[in-house]
């Protein structure tokens, strides 16, 4: 590796939230360069690659990889997980920044779809189970694993309070998100 990977996006979780994960949980230290205005945004789509499909980067590699789920089948080589982690992620990601009075609904739709669909199938669980500490209830093996992955000392420094791991979106993250984009 050619030096510390770097992401550029967001202060905030979003999609690069999963890539923080990985690199925590493979023992890589990173760098985050946060896009906090248009401005930001806008050079950085007309940096060196105009085809880029910012805000997912990470740089530091011998090979620049620009959309998270390329990285994350880069680093765990498992494109069908990959897709249903991203689905998965979509869900909750919108959360935050639905209008209130559809918040209740979408987060019934994410739980039962999270219980139903995915958590039989993947392993993705801290996003949804920090909306809902009983979305686990009914997958004791997922409970499992969950606390064996919190317990590797990589991912237990990165789960400490001031480590990169960014909290869900609150109003004034969805805020300084919105204004990079308007």
């Amino acid at each position: 590796m050619a030096g510390k990977p770097v992401l550029y996006y967001f202060d905030g979780r979003g999609r690069m939230e999963s890539i923080r994960w990985l690199l925590a949980a493979a023992g890589v230290e990173f760098e985050e360069k946060f896009l906090k205005t248009r401005d930001d945004l806008e050079r950085l789509r007309n940096g060196k690659n105009k085809d880029l499909n910012v805000p997912e980067r990470v740089s530091g590699y011998h090979v620049n990889l620009y959309t998270v789920r390329l990285i994350v089948a880069h680093r765990v080589s498992i494109d069908m997980y990959t897709e249903g982690l991203m689905d998965l992620d979509e869900l909750v990601l919108h959360q935050p920044y639905l209008p209130k009075e559809e918040k209740e609904g979408n987060l019934a739709k994410i739980k039962d779809k999270a219980r139903n669909r995915y958590f039989p199938a993947y392993e993705k669980l801290y996003h949804v189970e920090e909306l809902d500490p009983s979305a686990l209830d009914n997958f004791p093996l997922l409970k499992a694993l969950r606390t064996r992955v919190s317990n590797l000392p990589t991912v237990k420094k990165f789960l400490q309070p001031g480590s990169q791991r960014k909290p869900l979106e609150d109003e004034k993250c969805v805020e300084s998100v919105m204004k990079a984009f308007t």
